[in-house]
């Protein structure tokens, strides 16, 4: 989501070279070394060599007093210098927007008609008219946005774009309800998405499995991709069908847990959490851990963790007893 500010000097461009990664992924040193400047108000620039990241981001300026020492920028500080190119970036688009929308009203007038069964369903070949359709559906969206999206990284590209579309529906009262997986609760980028435009009319709820992305307009319109890689998408108007859609949102909306909560992580009484739950019915279904991890939205070794986690509270030793266990134990029947 942040960028770097100013172009660097060549200690900067070394440190990309050799230790990169974003801001919003903050190295374990980095994170420590910061923490303790915070604290004691100072850091020593030899304590600084594992983290050069600090000076990069501008988390840590020279000391005026003592050149040998680093002082650090106050979060703040630091959170608004990032947020504000971010911000006035968002604003220019608005005013884009306005300037095309202004641009192609008299030719928008001309092209009224009635919906005619070849307009029910639009092909999107392609990011860029995928984008288009979706700005324009959501510019017209006056009452609510549904919108379901499988666990991935956020790239800060996507981010801003997801902002440039979704604060102008919040500020003129336009609902939006999005779905996440359960592991979205450890995704910092989706988080902080999430604490950004958590005011007003937006909910953000997760489940355990999301079959594919989703997005509902003014229940009239519907986005669903046909491809894997997310560049081709279909754009559905038929009523019928937007309609089953819909249903098909409040379905697993009523069965999903508010963003705000640690239910799916909190155990039950029988020591096993959703989770747990939901990796224990795929394990039965004889799914193995790269598929049961794709079907959650988490990685391979997370995945494995829990599994190690479910057989020790069944008292498992081995893979094949721990099927037969879940199975004995009844648990899948109390989840149903």
């Amino acid at each position: 989501m942040f960028r770097t500010l100013g172009g660097g000097d060549l200690e900067t461009n070394h440190a990309k070279a050799t230790h990169p990664h974003a801001v919003t992924e903050l190295c374990e040193d980095g994170g420590r070394i910061y923490a303790a400047a915070l604290r004691t108000g100072h850091v020593a620039r030899t304590d600084v060599e594992a983290a050069p990241c600090l000076v990069e981001f501008g988390l840590l300026h020279p000391d005026p007093d003592d050149p040998d020492q680093l002082r650090p920028v106050p979060p703040a500080v630091a959170l608004a210098q990032r947020l504000s190119p971010i911000e006035r970036e968002i604003s220019e688009r608005r005013r884009q927007t306005i300037d095309l929308a202004d641009a192609f009203e008299p030719f928008l007038a001309l092209s009224t008609r009635a919906t005619t069964s070849s307009d029910s369903m639009t092909l999107l070949d392609g990011s860029e008219r995928i984008n288009a359709a979706l700005n324009l559906a959501t510019e017209q969206c006056r009452t609510e946005v549904l919108t379901v999206q499988p666990s991935d990284r956020i790239s800060e590209r996507s981010v801003l774009k997801g902002l440039e579309r979704d604060r102008p529906l919040i500020e003129r009262g336009v609902r939006i309800r999005t779905l996440y997986q359960h592991t979205a609760r450890h995704n910092p980028e989706k988080l902080a998405y999430a604490a950004r435009l958590a005011y007003g009319k937006a909910e953000y709820r997760t489940i355990d499995e999301l079959v594919e992305r989703l997005i509902i307009c003014d229940d009239t319109v519907a986005f669903i991709p046909i491809r894997d890689d997310q560049q081709v998408a279909l754009e559905l108007r038929q009523p019928g069908l937007v309609r089953y859609l819909v249903k098909v949102f409040e379905f697993m909306w009523s069965r999903a847990v508010p963003l705000g909560t640690d239910g799916p992580y909190e155990a039950a009484p029988d020591g096993i959490t959703d989770i747990q739950h939901s990796i224990a019915k795929l394990l039965v279904e004889g799914h193995v851990d790269e598929a049961i991890a794709r079907r959650l939205g988490m990685n391979v070794r997370t995945c494995r963790a829990h599994i190690a986690k479910l057989a020790q509270a069944l008292g498992s030793g081995s893979r094949a007893q721990l099927g037969y266990l879940i199975a004995r134990s009844g648990i899948l029947d109390q989840e149903g």
